[in-house]
């Protein structure tokens, strides 16, 4: 694992800091002991300048190797392995500059336990820190990395869900202006101009996620008019909203794979007049929405088969807002009723 320059340097530094302290403060111990301030930073500089620039190799190293099983062995064992080398390298170096003094010997000499031991917990200190560290900035990378993942995903099917849903409307239309090339050429030209229309704003709105209610009743409209060219007089319309809904934000293309279920199911099974109810309201900061259809009971089973538009509508939801709540079906008088909410992100 190798990491970013910013982050050796910060643990360089705070090794730097512990050991000038740890200097400083064995410095003030071996004055009191008689020793002279030469000897006493000859000493500090030699013992602890070897244990910093080994715990510098040792941060440098877990840049790109760090344990994962047996981690609190390693610590243990390097920090044995650099005290116990340091401290023989100190007293062979430290003997040859000072070994005509015999006081500051014997100094040594009764102090190399407490040096050996000093040295083992301030390494071992040292280890714990990088350890820790670079340990947390590797589980946060991975969290990154987790979360791009599910991210990419996560618009990988709302993507394909999106498209899934075209072909199905796209297959009725033309089937539609199949049907009305032969009688009704002029409603045919209409109807493709209509579709032309309305698959160039798809297009367009693919590369957005989000779009305001207004957009969204526009494409609505567009879609309506096409499919009142294959249902005539029979399919009738009534969209309602407030004013403060009108610019807030909805997932695109969300509203017509729901009005298409409510054509679906009021129209498929019956012969007269239908009626499409849309409303609209910004319910305490809040977006509803509600789609209202007529069916008949005896021939239609909407909340059995509410069909893979809503299906797809509530995955969607679900995939944007993490809730299994936000789309709710209901039967009621010989009505389905479609309820959405969206909830606004701040």
């Amino acid at each position: 694992m190798a990491t970013s320059s910013p982050s050796i340097k910060k643990l360089i530094l705070i090794n730097s800091v512990w050991w000038f302290i740890s200097s400083f403060i064995r410095g003030t111990i071996l004055v009191k002991q008689n020793v002279t301030y030469t000897e006493a930073i000859v000493d500090c500089i030699i013992t602890f300048g070897l244990l910093g620039a080994s715990c510098i190799l040792i941060i440098n190293n877990m840049r790109y190797y760090l344990p994962k099983q047996e981690k609190y062995w390693y610590v243990l064992v390097i920090s044995v392995a650099i005290s116990s080398v340091s401290l023989f390298i100190s007293m062979i170096v430290l003997r040859l500059l000072f070994g005509s003094d015999k006081h500051y010997l014997q100094v040594f000499d009764d102090s190399t336990g407490i040096r050996f031991g000093i040295s083992f917990l301030s390494v071992g200190c040292m280890s714990l820190v990088g350890l820790l560290y670079y340990t947390q900035e590797e589980q946060q990378l991975m969290n990154e990395r987790k979360n791009d993942a599910e991210k990419m995903a996560r618009e990988a099917e709302l993507y394909k869900l999106r498209q899934q849903l075209q072909p199905h409307f796209l297959f009725n239309s033309l089937n539609s202006i199949s049907a009305l090339t032969g009688s009704q050429p002029e409603k045919a030209r209409h109807m493709i101009q209509q579709l032309s229309d309305f698959l160039r704003g798809t297009l367009r709105k693919e590369e957005h996620q989000w779009s305001t209610l207004k957009e969204e009743l526009e494409y609505l409209k567009l879609y309506l008019d096409i499919e009142k060219v294959r249902f005539g007089h029979r399919l009738q319309t009534n969209i309602d909203h407030d004013d403060e809904s009108l610019e807030m934000k909805l997932p695109a293309l969300l509203l017509q794979p729901v009005v298409e279920n409510a054509i679906k199911f009021g129209l498929y099974d019956t012969v007269g007049e239908v009626a499409i109810c849309i409303q609209a309201k910004n319910l305490n900061g809040v977006l509803q929405v509600t789609v209202r259809n007529p069916f008949d009971p005896e021939t239609a089973q909407p909340l059995q088969g509410t069909g893979f538009g809503l299906s797809s509508i509530k995955r969607r939801l679900f995939l944007l807002f993490a809730r299994q709540d936000l789309l709710q079906t209901k039967s009621e008088d010989s009505f389905f009723i479609t309820t959405i909410t969206i909830p606004q992100l701040v």
